[in-house]
């Protein structure tokens, strides 16, 4: 990684490893975006490894509120293009509109906030932090992440943990499930007597059965494509199980749908939902989780069916997220204190190298010349001549080295000590 600032341009390439992050998220794309770059399993794979080809690095988080690549490159001019262009061909040119970049250190303070749960649509929630370890051991799996990406990742669980721990924004945080669940508990005024169909089996659908089962649901129903799933969550939260096949019959004695499934199109349509409308007069709140959605947007336009996607869920939370603004606040004074901590280990991990070659590199030059100039001497010096060219030759080298070796030694937590170390390759062509 290099730790020039974002906009710091050379007229070379730098052969000095640099990281950048590049993606979208609930922020800066709607979910009819976000949902076209939720992409299944072997294509993530697919997409790193064209990435990741070495030398560089390549990690994807994808989730239902952000989709981010994080590439460590010695070009990182290329990693750029090439990872916009991946990202215009699955999601198409509107993608690139949405589209935001960290370069250097702000993208290495971009990753801690996200691990650390602060750049979430549920500020604190502690979902986010396994989502983040996730992607790095796919990423491993697939190949395209060795050194510095490692490295960078465990500083962020690092720093995760700090903000966990001495703060307490995971006490006063609300999730995703939990806001969906609270959603749907305010359109019916509570749910003890209502009969709530979970969709899926998975970590998002769990968390919601289980935020259903506190909120005193009247009957609970877990629907999944494994039974076997949904047999162990419906025994986990006092709820039935059945299989997928009877989600239709099911539909039209539930008041509330929670739905949260991996599948790649919608499950419910205007089609399938209108026939469970027909036998009943009261509303239908149908919950998705899911990105991308399991609930067609036609289906929100029919009548007595109200549909809340992660959209509408972002804005419910925002209007609760006071609570939360101070130990924010303290979260991302540790979040800064860990960014210069890294920083100060990654030059001291530069600077020693650099320090040892510089050395080499003047040794090698000024045994060369003395041998040069001996050699031009004969046979006429004696061996105590000898010996006061070499020394000579050594007391040259040591009085030049002397500043800048003190230098590379003294490396701090300011931007130009930091970026000392790569100077001082590049100047001496110490790279190779």
């Amino acid at each position: 990684m290099n730790v020039r600032e974002p906009g710091h341009s050379s007229s070379r390439t730098s052969k000095t490893v640099e990281l950048l992050c590049i993606g979208l998220s609930y922020r800066t794309a709607p979910l009819t975006v976000r949902e076209r770059l939720a992409l299944p399993g072997e294509q993530q794979v697919e997409l790193l490894r064209r990435l990741g080809q070495a030398p560089a690095e390549a990690l994807l988080i994808s989730t239902c509120n952000r989709v981010e690549l994080y590439l460590a490159s010695p070009d990182v001019a290329r990693a750029r293009q090439q990872a916009r262009e991946e990202l215009r061909r699955l999601g198409g040119p509107e993608v690139l509109d949405h589209l935001y970049e960290h370069q250097g250190e702000a993208a290495l303070t971009h990753l801690f906030r996200v691990a650390s749960s602060l750049d979430s649509m549920v500020l604190g929630e502690a979902q986010v932090l396994g989502q983040v370890k996730d992607a790095l051991e796919h990423s491993q799996a697939a190949g395209t992440v060795h050194g510095e990406l490692s490295r960078m990742f465990a500083a962020a669980f690092r720093c995760a943990k700090r903000v966990r721990t001495e703060t307490a924004i995971g006490m006063a945080a609300t999730s995703m499930a939990s806001a969906a669940v609270a959603l749907a508990s305010k359109a019916w005024d509570g749910l003890a007597e209502r009969t709530v169909l979970v969709v899926g089996a998975g970590e998002m659908s769990a968390l919601a059965a289980r935020h259903l089962k506190r909120a005193g649901v009247g009957r609970l129903v877990v629907v999944n494509r494994t039974l076997a799933r949904a047999e162990s969550l419906a025994a986990e939260v006092g709820g039935t199980a059945r299989p997928l096949e009877e989600l239709f019959t099911l539909l039209a004695s539930a008041d509330v749908v929670v739905s949260g499934t991996s599948s790649p199109v919608p499950l419910f349509n205007r089609e399938n939902v209108a026939p469970a409308l027909a036998t009943r007069q009261r509303p239908l709140v149908m919950v998705d989780l899911a990105v991308p959605r399991d609930i067609a947007p036609e289906v929100g336009s029919m009548k007595r069916v109200r549909v809340l996607d992660v959209d509408d869920i972002q804005r419910f939370v925002l209007e609760n997220a006071a609570a939360r603004a101070e130990e924010a606040r303290k979260a991302e004074a540790l979040v800064g204190e860990e960014v210069a901590r890294f920083m100060r280990e990654r030059a001291v991990r530069d600077g020693v190298p650099v320090l040892s070659k510089l050395r080499q590199h003047a040794d090698t030059i000024a045994r060369a010349e003395v041998e040069r100039t001996l050699s031009s001497l004969g046979d006429s010096l004696s061996d105590k001549q000898r010996k006061s060219v070499e020394a000579m030759a050594r007391a040259i080298i040591n009085k030049l080295l002397h500043e800048p070796t003190a230098r590379l030694r003294a490396v701090g937590t300011e931007q130009e000590d930091v970026l000392l170390a790569h100077v001082t390759a590049e100047l001496f062509g110490l790279h190779g």
